[in-house]
C-alpha cells in the first residue's frame, strides 16, 4: 500500500554470503566470508586494512542494489502515475478511487506495517544470532498472526465501507451533484482493494525477514512488479474498477516474487502462531507505539482527503498526484539511504553506540545533500514537470494547475520528510519507538490545525502547506531529541559545515535555473502547454541545476561530493 508503493515498497540485496552469518557485525561477517574462500594462508594474510576494504566493498554493493531497486521502483511509479493520469485525468471517478484507497492502506499499515523495521527486524536478528531455529519459529508465528489480524481488519473494513467511506470524503461528488453515485463507486472500490492488505501483510513480513537477513534484491524487485500490474490495469481499461483489481494483482505479484529468496534464506513455512513466545510478545510490545505512529502518519492522508473532498473532486486527485511526484526524490534519497543503512545502525547500536552515531550523522548529511536542492528544483520546475509527465489524454491544463499548486507546497518540506526517515530509524535502532511516535502524533495534530486555518484561503495549496509545516516541525523536534539522546550528539559541527554548503550550492543552483526559465519565458517557450517546450524547460533546467549545484558544492569543499566521487569505479581504482 502507501509504504509498499514507495519503498518499504520501504527493501533489500542480492543473496550474499553475509546473509548466512547473521548476528555478527558487517565487518566480522565480511572478513569471515573473504578469508573462508582463501584457506589458511588467506586467513593468515588478512589484515585489518584489507578487511575494512572488503567491508566497504560489501556495503557499497548492497547500497547500489538498494539504490537501483528504488530507482527502478520510482521510475515505474512515475510511469504508473502517467498511465493513470492519461486514462483518467483528475476525473471524479479517479477521485473515488483515491478515496477508496485510504481504508485498505490504513488496514495494512496499522497491522503489518507496524511489525517491520521498528519491531520485527531487530528481534528477529537478535534471535537468529542466538538460535537459528528459534528465529524461524518467531518468523512463522509473526507471519501467521499478522495475516490473521489483517484478514479480520480487512473483513471489517469491507463490511463497514458504506459508513466509513462517506466519513472519509463527505464532499465527494457534491460539486457535480453526483454524491450518491460516486460514494457508491468508492464503496465498491474499497471492497475490491481490501483484498490487497491481506496479501501485503504477508509480503511485508517477507520483506522484513529478507531485510534482516541482508537480502535486498528480491524485495527491490517486488514494488516494480506491483507497479507493473497497475500500469497494465491503467492501460487496458478506463474503468476504475479494473484499476482497483490491478492493485490486488500487484499485491499478489509483490508477494510471489519474494518467495524464492525466502526459501534460499532458510525460511520453511509452518502453520504455527505461538503468541505465548517471549520474542513474539516483545514484537507485539514494540508494535504498540509504532501502530500509534503509523496511524498518526496516515491520518494526515485522511485529513488531506477529507478537506480535499470539500474543495472539489479535482482537488482529491490533484493532491494525490502531487504527493506521488514528490515521493520520487523522497524514495530515491530519503527512503533508499535510510533503508540501506538501518541494518547497520541496528547492529552498531547493540555493539558500539559511538559508531552508530557517526553512521547516522553521515547518512543524514548525505540525505540533506540530495533533498535540499531537490526541493528547490521541484519548486522551480514543478509546472514543466507536470506538463511533461501528465498533460495528455484526459489530463488537461486545469489538471496541471491543481497538481502543480499542490506540488510546489509539498516540495518545500521534501528535506524534512527525508530527514525523518533516517532520524526515526535512529531511534528504532536504539529500541526507542516511543519518541518518534510522540512527535508523529504531534505532527498529525499540527497538520489538522494548519489545514483548518489554510484550506479556505489557499485550497489545495493550503492542504499541501499544512502537511509541509507540520513535517518540518516534526523533523526539527526529532533532530533535537536524537542529538540529546546520543552521547556526543550528531556531530553538530560537521552537520552545520555540510548543510551550510549544501544550502549555498542549492541557492546558486536555483538562481541559475531561474535565469534559464526567464530566458525561456522571454522567448515564448515557457508554460505554453507544449510537450516539447515543457521538455525543454524540464530537461535542460534540471541539467543546468545539477551541474551548477555539484560544481558549487565541490568548490565549497562539501564533504558529500568527495563521498560520491570515491564511489566512482575509476576513482576507486586510482585510489588503490
Amino acid at each position: 500500500m502507501q509504504i509498499v508503493w514507495y519503498g518499504s515498497e520501504r527493501l533489500n540485496q542480492c543473496p550474499e554470503n553475509g546473509a548466512a552469518v547473521a548476528g555478527r557485525g558487517p565487518e566480522e561477517r565480511e572478513l569471515e566470508d573473504v578469508t573462508a574462500s582463501q584457506g589458511p594462508a588467506g586467513r593468515a594474510a588478512m589484515t585489518p586494512r584489507t578487511a575494512g576494504e572488503a567491508v566497504r566493498t560489501s556495503l557499497a554493493v548492497a547500497s547500489l542494489v538498494v539504490a537501483a531497486g528504488f530507482l527502478g521502483s520510482r521510475l515505474l511509479g512515475l510511469v504508473r502515475s502517467v498511465a493513470i493520469a492519461h486514462q483518467h485525468g483528475t476525473s471524479p471517478e479517479l477521485g473515488a478511487y483515491w478515496v477508496a484507497f485510504r481504508l485498505p492502506d490504513l488496514a495494512f499499515q496499522l497491522i503489518a506495517g507496524a511489525t517491520l523495521a521498528s519491531a520485527f527486524i531487530p528481534i528477529f536478528a537478535r534471535r537468529y544470532r542466538e538460535d537459528e531455529d528459534a528465529a524461524w519459529r518467531l518468523a512463522n508465528s509473526v507471519i501467521n498472526l499478522v495475516f490473521a489480524a489483517t484478514l479480520v481488519f480487512a473483513a471489517l473494513g469491507a463490511l463497514l465501507a458504506p459508513w466509513l467511506v462517506p466519513a472519509l470524503a463527505p464532499g465527494l461528488g457534491d460539486d457535480l451533484g453526483r454524491s450518491g453515485e460516486l460514494t457508491s463507486l468508492a464503496v465498491d472500490l474499497t471492497r475490491i482493494m481490501m483484498l490487497s492488505p491481506v496479501l501485503f501483510a504477508v509480503s511485508g513480513m517477507f520483506m522484513g525477514i529478507l531485510n534482516a537477513r541482508q537480502h535486498f534484491l528480491y524485495p527491490a524487485l517486488a514494488p516494480m512488479a506491483y507497479n507493473l500490474a497497475i500500469i497494465v490495469g491503467a492501460l487496458v481499461s478506463d474503468d476504475v474498477r479494473v484499476l482497483a483489481w490491478a492493485v490486488v494483482a500487484g499485491a499478489a505479484a509483490h508477494l510471489a516474487i519474494q518467495v524464492p529468496a525466502l526459501a534460499e534464506a532458510g525460511l520453511r513455512y509452518r502453520p504455527i502462531a505461538d503468541w505465548r513466545d517471549a520474542a513474539v510478545r516483545e514484537v507485539a510490545r514494540l508494535m504498540g507505539p509504532r501502530v500509534v505512529g503509523l496511524a498518526a502518519f496516515h491520518l494526515n492522508f485522511v485529513v488531506t482527503m477529507f478537506f480535499a473532498s470539500l474543495v472539489s473532486d479535482e482537488a482529491i486527485s490533484g493532491v494525490s498526484f502531487a504527493w506521488l511526484v514528490m515521493m520520487t526524490p523522497l524514495g530515491l534519497f530519503g527512503m533508499a539511504i535510510s533503508t540501506a543503512v538501518f541494518p547497520t545502525l541496528a547492529e552498531q547500536a547493540a555493539r558500539d553506540e559511538q559508531e552508530m552515531r557517526v553512521t547516522l550523522s553521515q547518512a543524514l548529511r548525505l540525505i540533506l545533500f540530495f533533498t535540499v536542492p531537490s526541493s528547490l528544483g521541484l519548486i522551480l520546475l514543478g509546472r514543466p514537470l507536470v506538463e511533461f509527465l501528465f498533460e495528455r489524454g484526459a489530463f488537461g491544463e486545469s489538471s496541471t494547475d491543481v497538481v502543480t499548486a499542490a506540488l510546489v507546497f509539498y516540495s518545500i518540506g521534501l528535506f524534512a520528510h527525508a530527514g525523518i526517515e533516517i532520524l526515526s530509524r535512529g531511534f528504532y535502532a536504539l529500541a526507542d519507538t516511543r519518541t518518534p511516535v510522540t512527535y508523529a502524533v504531534l505532527s498529525m495534530a499540527l497538520n489538522l490545525v494548519f489545514t483548518l486555518i489554510l484550506v479556505r484561503p489557499l485550497e489545495v495549496r493550503g492542504l499541501a502547506l499544512a502537511v509541509t509545516m507540520a513535517t518540518i516541525i516534526e523533523f526539527a523536534l526529532l533532530l533535537r531529541a536524537l542529538a540529546r539522546r546520543l552521547d556526543g550528539g550528531l556531530e553538530t559541527g560537521r552537520l552545520v559545515y555540510s548543510v551550510t554548503r549544501t544550502v549555498a550550492a542549492s541557492v546558486l543552483m536555483a538562481e541559475a535555473v531561474a535565469v534559464y526559465l526567464l530566458v525561456l519565458r522571454a522567448a515564448g517557450h515557457l508554460n505554453t502547454g507544449s510537450f516539447v517546450d515543457a521538455g525543454l524547460a524540464l530537461i535542460a533546467g534540471a541539467a543546468i541545476g545539477a551541474a551548477t549545484f555539484f560544481a558549487t558544492a565541490r568548490a565549497l569543499n562539501s564533504p558529500e561530493v568527495d563521498v560520491l566521487l570515491d564511489r566512482l569505479p575509476f576513482r576507486g581504482s586510482q585510489a588503490r
